[in-house]
């Protein structure tokens, strides 16, 4: 079996020369994918909050992994509820956020690394959010380095734009270029994956579901 950087490269390559994408779900079978994607997240506050079960990083194990590849590869593999608290805004309204379980943030971080490794070379080089190496910093240093003529900023926002991006158009969009329904299907039900839980305050908690935070960052960079 191939490690995951040379899965990720091969995926890379296809990716910079447009060329689509069949056959991906049987890299979720790969075990070193999530060891690089548990590599990725572990240390993110989120990690040790358990969502609608008491799952959480502390229970990480190969075996664990063995056991989710193995519902992968039956085709078995369920996305659970994801738990809903609510935190305080500066404004005093309180935000939304979702917490998935620990094995739905670790399957939904290797989708992401596929996909991130396959479109990631054809963003726009003038997008900076949410992609890796990128950031406020890079894009600041493009203005400094290349905007000499500029004197106004408009600042803008799409509101709830994480929130509202329609989840057919989203799936639409990757059929484009991924050619494999057992992928899309997964993809799919990660996005219908229902909300559970009652109105509760949570001093740490991820902004966004993990689950789906990934794929939205992805597909709002796509032309």
């Amino acid at each position: 079996m191939q490690n995951a950087e040379a899965v990720l490269d091969i995926i890379g390559k296809r990716g910079a020369r447009g060329q689509p994408l069949s056959r991906l779900y049987r890299h979720l079978f790969n075990p070193q994918l999530y060891l690089v994607a548990y590599g990725r997240i572990y240390a993110n506050s989120g990690a040790m909050t358990p969502g609608v079960t008491a799952e959480t990083v502390d229970g990480m194990s190969l075996a664990k992994i063995a056991t989710i590849i193995g519902a992968l590869r039956d085709e078995k593999f369920r996305w659970r509820p994801v738990k809903r608290v609510y935190i305080p805004k500066k404004s005093g309204k309180l935000r939304p956020l979702g917490l998935p379980t620990w094995s739905d943030k670790l399957v939904a971080e290797v989708v992401r690394l596929l996909l991130e490794a396959y479109y990631e070379p054809q963003f726009s080089d003038r997008s900076h959010g949410f992609r890796p190496g990128r950031g406020c910093h890079t894009a600041l240093s493009e203005v400094v380095e290349l905007w000499k003529g500029t004197h106004w900023f408009i600042e803008g926002d799409i509101s709830d734009c994480f929130g509202s991006l329609d989840h057919q158009v989203m799936l639409a969009i990757l059929a484009e270029k991924i050619h494999d329904g057992r992928f899309l299907r997964l993809v799919s039900h990660m996005l219908k994956a229902r909300i559970s839980g009652r109105l509760a305050l949570a001093r740490h908690a991820e902004r966004f579901p993990a689950r789906r935070r990934g794929l939205t960052d992805l597909v709002e960079h796509l032309p």
